[in-house]
């Protein structure tokens, strides 16, 4: 007799929607999150301590107590803290990522899911077409928007794939920089459109407008019009009375019986110090913890059936980890350009996300989220500009407000040797092995990036940046942060792929997978779209397996 008739494991992009699927659809679910439900006061407004800039520390998490590890040149291993880099740190809390993201809400186009097909596969390389296309998922893309709440322009975009409905929301307000970067690429005659986002640019769902404060990007909104899962699809689950939301809480391992099927999850609680496991048992099991903490719970839950982990027969398991190379520029105008209007993410062009000779792929372009102080300082300055004394302190005064930065995500090249395993040498808290990363992405996702750095300067210098700075990525390396995805990628194939194309384990038909994982390309777009897009359409397909048995 099973606990619930499903369990989730995460309460991020995909998890919360899954839980919300499923107990609006009658079914009892338990949601599982190892961070804490934090509120607003809570997450706080740190300079120094957020998602964003972790020079000392997070603001919602990871923190102690769950290290990964690399290799450091002479073979040794080093363990990272989740704020240091190389750690490629996803949030961990309630609603995960989506309670402190920027919340760009990006379609991907239909070129996007047949890559293979569209360039060929470049040696040493893993890139492959997606099992299921655009037009599959279109309608999911517009559930999320319509149920969720997206603003945006969907006529502005001539560069974005068909739709069968528009933006719910019309976009954010424009400001300064819009106008400035407007003009440039009105000269160099390239298409813009605002940067849609799962915002409320008016008040949408019982929940207010924003306010345009100066803070979005890795912090909390003040006011809830950040539409993420904790304010949104968790509430609307909670609220049937069949789902059991249970934070600090870590899932330990994958629990299967005598037949090697799964049925439910081993997790540990932490106490007054001391570890107290539980085991809960299900009709269905799914798994959302993001690219990374996915990977290594599937690897972590080995046995006798499966001594290399749950549904890695084929070694597939944590490969292909691709995260987003953001190569970008920062210009000086002779004005300012900054006039304190939040987001501050307002304009984009996505001309070169597909067709640029010689090149594979592309990538989006959009002016930056409005930087702290204290992010600009790390981040921003010119590299002939003094880090300490009078000198910086006048650049700061005379220059942060004419100062515009252009950024944006590549289509990354994903590589078998980039990838998720588990260091059983070094353990967490609760006693189990820690991820290792290692590998790095293709050559041809660094030169995507070189020839995107190009177009980013190009912008800025035709909206008449006095100067320009900021280098072109120069070597590949493991990427794998804010925008993990690939591990556990959907295929038709078990031998090439974890999952089938709904999310499922491909030996398992209890258990899937409903995450960044699933990602076979990552796109040339902030992902989250798609993560809750799958979410949504691979919760229906759970449902009606529940329904059927």
């Amino acid at each position: 007799m099973s606990d619930y008739d499903v369990i989730v494991v995460g309460t991020g992009a995909g998890g919360g929607i899954a839980a919300c699927v499923l107990a609006e659809r009658g079914f009892s679910v338990l949601l599982l999150e190892r961070g804490e439900k934090l509120s607003f006061e809570q997450v706080g407004r740190d300079h120094l301590r957020n998602q964003r800039l972790s020079a000392y520390g997070h603001n919602v998490g990871p923190n102690d107590g769950n290290p990964r590890t690399i290799r450091n040149g002479s073979g040794d291993f080093i363990a990272l803290s989740p704020w240091q880099g190389g750690y490629h740190a996803n949030a961990a809390c309630v609603g995960s990522g989506t309670l402190v993201y920027g919340a760009q809400s990006w379609r991907f186009v239909p070129e996007d899911f047949r890559m293979a097909s569209v360039y060929g596969t470049p040696e040493g390389s893993s890139l492959a077409d997606w099992p299921i296309d655009y037009d599959e998922l279109e309608p999911f893309y517009t559930r999320v928007e319509w149920e969720l709440g997206v603003c945006g322009d969907a006529g502005a975009n001539a560069h974005s794939a068909w739709r069968s409905r528009p933006y719910p929301m019309p976009p954010m307000q424009r400001t300064s920089q819009y106008d400035t970067l407007k003009a440039g690429a009105d000269l160099l005659g390239w298409n813009t459109a605002p940067v849609p986002l799962l915002i409320n640019s008016q008040e949408y769902g019982g929940r207010p407008a924003c306010v345009a404060c100066q803070q979005c990007v890795g912090f909390a909104c003040p006011v809830g019009a950040k539409n993420g899962s904790a304010n949104t699809v968790i509430p609307r689950a909670l609220a049937t009375g069949r789902c059991e939301l249970r934070a600090s809480t870590m899932v330990t391992r994958l629990v299967c019986n005598n037949m090697g099927k799964v049925v439910g999850v081993e997790s540990a609680t932490e106490e007054n110090g001391e570890c107290r496991t539980q085991i809960d048992y299900a009709r269905k099991v799914i798994v959302s913890c993001g690219a990374i903490e996915t990977a290594r719970l599937l690897l972590n839950s080995r046995n006798d059936r499966y001594p290399n982990g749950i549904g890695n027969d084929f070694d597939q398991v944590g490969r292909n980890l691709q995260g987003h190379y953001y190569p970008g520029a920062l210009g000086l105008m002779p004005h300012d350009v900054y006039d304190g209007i939040g987001p501050g993410v307002v304009i984009s062009t996505s001309r070169f996300n597909h067709g640029n000779e010689g090149i594979i792929g592309g990538g989006m372009i959009a002016n930056e989220f409005i930087m702290t102080p204290a992010t600009y300082w790390h981040r921003a300055l010119p590299p002939d500009v003094p880090r300490w004394g009078q000198a910086n302190k006048d650049w700061m005064r005379e220059n942060y407000k004419r100062t515009v930065h252009v950024t944006g995500p590549v289509q990354e090249i994903p590589s078998p040797g980039a990838r998720v395993t588990v260091n059983k040498q070094v353990r967490d808290k609760y006693g189990r092995p820690v991820a290792h990363l290692s590998g790095a992405t293709h050559q041809e996702t660094v030169r995507t990036s070189q020839f995107m750095w190009h177009r980013c300067v190009e912008w800025l210098e035709a909206s008449g940046a006095v100067r320009t700075w900021g280098d072109p990525p120069a070597g590949a390396w493991l990427s794998g942060g804010q925008h993990q995805a690939g591990t556990c990628r959907m295929g038709d194939d078990a031998r090439s792929s974890v999952t089938d194309r709904w999310g499922r384990i491909h030996d398992q038909p209890n258990l899937y997978v409903l995450d960044s994982s699933l990602h076979v390309t990552n796109g040339g777009f902030n992902p989250v779209l798609t993560i809750m897009a799958l979410a949504f359409r691979g919760a229906e397909k759970v449902a009606a397996e529940l329904n059927d048995h």
